[in-house]
């Protein structure tokens, strides 16, 4: 993977890092350019690392739907909440961006890489504050929850103990002016005792993905944002046709130039992936 970096001083360096406290001074990223993402609605999920059933079925579920809105979710990669979240909006066909406590030529953990991998060639961003061949240190983990924090719009908990690092990054998020929020969980549960006493103290309780939406100033109702398309060139010229309203067959292989047999395999890889679907002897997004 092509490494990139930006300056501190650079004018495409993301103005909302610069303004926070402690602002990394340089940025290495892979994938698509950091900038690209500033325009659209941002949440960070983080959460404990030992994540009970309850904590990963929320993390998908909220992950997904916001994910599926058009929303660009933001994380650590780590184990347990972070990369179930990241997993999630893969899986939904959304963006994601993962914050590295590492360089980028050293994946942490490694048993991520995949995962890592699969984030950028979905259209997403791995982003880190070190140079290759940087020293790893325990406080690197700290550090990089300030840029998770600071790329967001809102800091969504889903699941996290008492003594769990993520409390850290609320700290960062409160000291950075975002929204903290978090899921509630069993009073009689350790691992949502950190997120039941964030509540206590002024973090706003989420129990639906409604409750994140209103945070950000959207409209839960509004129709959700088209699944972000990834196929091959004739299938992509026959979901742009469709979604501009073209849904005859024999106006499709016109408009795309394609003879039968293309268009026939472009429709059928297009209804398998889940995009597009028969309806009335027509075809219509899915």
């Amino acid at each position: 993977m092509k490494v990139n970096s930006l300056k501190h001083d650079d004018p495409d360096f993301p103005d909302l890092l610069r303004r926070i406290p402690s602002p990394p001074q340089e940025l290495f990223w892979t994938g698509t350019h950091p900038s690209e993402f500033l325009d659209k609605p941002r949440v960070a999920i983080v959460g404990s690392r030992k994540v009970t059933g309850y904590g990963k079925q929320v993390t998908q579920q909220m992950a997904g739907e916001l994910a599926r809105a058009g929303i660009v979710i933001i994380s650590g990669l780590a184990l347990g909440v972070d990369a179930i979240a990241h997993q999630a909006v893969i899986d939904a066909g959304g963006l994601t961006i993962a914050v590295l406590p590492t360089s980028l030529d050293q994946i942490y953990p490694p048993s991520h890489l995949n995962l890592a991998r699969q984030i950028v060639d979905t259209g997403g961003c791995l982003l880190s504050e070190y140079r290759a061949g940087s020293a790893v240190y325990k406080t690197n983990f700290t550090a990089r929850n300030r840029i998770v924090s600071g790329l967001s719009n809102v800091l969504l908990i889903t699941e996290a103990a008492k003594n769990s690092g993520t409390m850290h990054t609320a700290g960062f998020a409160l000291e950075q002016g975002r929204t903290v929020m978090a899921v509630p969980g069993n009073i009689n549960s350790p691992g949502s005792e950190g997120c039941n006493n964030l509540i206590k103290t002024g973090a706003v309780p989420v129990t639906d993905t409604s409750d994140v939406f209103f945070a950000l100033g959207l409209d839960p109702s509004a129709p959700k944002q088209t699944k972000i398309f990834r196929g091959a060139d004739n299938e992509q010229k026959i979901f742009d046709l469709i979604r501009r309203g073209i849904f005859d067959q024999e106006e499709l292989a016109q408009a795309a130039r394609l003879d039968g047999p293309a268009l026939s395999a472009a429709l059928t890889m297009l209804e398998i992936n889940g995009y597009i679907r028969a309806e009335g002897g027509n075809w219509t997004l899915a």
